[in-house]
């Protein structure tokens, strides 16, 4: 059986390794549906049943993907989506919306995609500066008392904000980036999250691929692959920031485990309130990911591998 986290105070059970869903619809170069869809069947069969993914992530079509492989199974899956980045039909980004009226018209539209008449877990994907969160977070709650949405979370919130939004409405969990590479929540988010009792899901887990040691050079990447795009996978960049995946595969191969598991185990041994969602298109590597939960680390590891990590990464989040 799978290894569970429960998030929030409502403890909304969710395997600690789900599946981030994006990479099987856009920003990470081309995919096979049929290679995704069976991904999905096999995440079922062996308790990956934490699903994430977002409207704006195709746009619209990972949703729809999804609800493919969700049919005959619905009551199996911890299914999380988010609203808030708002993008049109072709691609074209519309900025930031959390108007109540935009929030509902998101989670129908939503709903609809997916096939479903409720979402587990619904989040709130970026803060919109121009809307009081009250005003966001008070049609969310409204969403739960329709019966269309079980828990609600904030996705990259600051520690301000999600103080605020529990006080309309307890948030379940907040999702941000956290991993070896990106460490930033420590600070203050998560501190916040554990005096108001709310769980963090962590995205990119695996430093959007970096750490699983794959990723020597830019020539790695497809052309359209976004991560060229990013700073962190600039040529000096990609070259200083070996030398942290060279650290974890040298302590990989000493425990027989491979540099991904070796880095999602440490991100779940930083608390029983954590959960991971790594991506992947491959049936091996959500296998491998899943095994990661298993991995038992002693203290002396996981602050090894604190240390290393804190030398400092080259290079912003974005």
């Amino acid at each position: 059986m799978a290894k569970t986290v429960k998030l929030g105070r409502e403890g909304f059970e969710v395997p600690a390794v789900g599946l981030g869903c994006m990479g099987m619809s856009e920003f990470y170069g081309a995919s096979d549906r049929a290679e995704n869809l069976n991904v999905l069947d096999r995440a079922v069969e062996i308790g990956c049943t934490f699903w994430d993914t977002a409207d704006m992530y195709g746009p619209f079509t990972n949703e729809e993907l999804l609800s493919e492989a969700l049919r005959g199974r619905r009551d199996k899956i911890a299914l999380a989506t988010k609203f808030g980045i708002s993008r049109g039909e072709d691609g074209q980004w519309f900025g930031i919306k959390g108007g109540a009226d935009y929030v509902r018209q998101s989670c129908d539209a939503s709903l609809k995609r997916l096939g479903t008449d409720y979402i587990d877990l619904y989040y709130q994907h970026r803060v919109d500066p121009d809307t009081p969160i009250e005003e966001t977070v008070g049609a969310m709650a409204e969403l739960v008392a329709a019966g269309k949405v079980r828990f609600i979370g904030l996705s990259e919130a600051d520690a301000e904000t999600i103080e605020r939004a529990h006080r309309v409405h307890p948030i379940t969990a907040v999702q941000t980036e956290y991993s070896l590479w990106s460490r930033d929540v420590e600070e203050d988010v998560l501190p916040t999250l554990r005096r108001l009792g709310i769980g963090l899901v962590a995205y990119s887990p695996l430093g959007r691929g970096f750490l699983t040691g794959q990723i020597r050079g830019r020539s790695d990447l497809q052309k359209d692959d976004w991560r060229l795009e990013n700073p962190r996978f600039s040529d000096e960049a990609m070259a200083a920031n070996l030398t942290l995946v060279e650290e974890i595969e040298k302590l990989a191969e000493a425990k027989k485990v491979l540099p991904a598991q070796l880095a999602l185990a440490w991100l779940l041994a930083q608390g029983e309130d954590i959960a991971a969602i790594p991506g992947t298109r491959r049936i091996e590597r959500l296998e491998q990911n899943m095994s990661a939960a298993d991995i038992e680390l002693s203290e002396h590891d996981v602050s090894h591998l604190s240390a290393l990590a804190a030398r400092g990464v080259v290079g912003s989040r974005y």
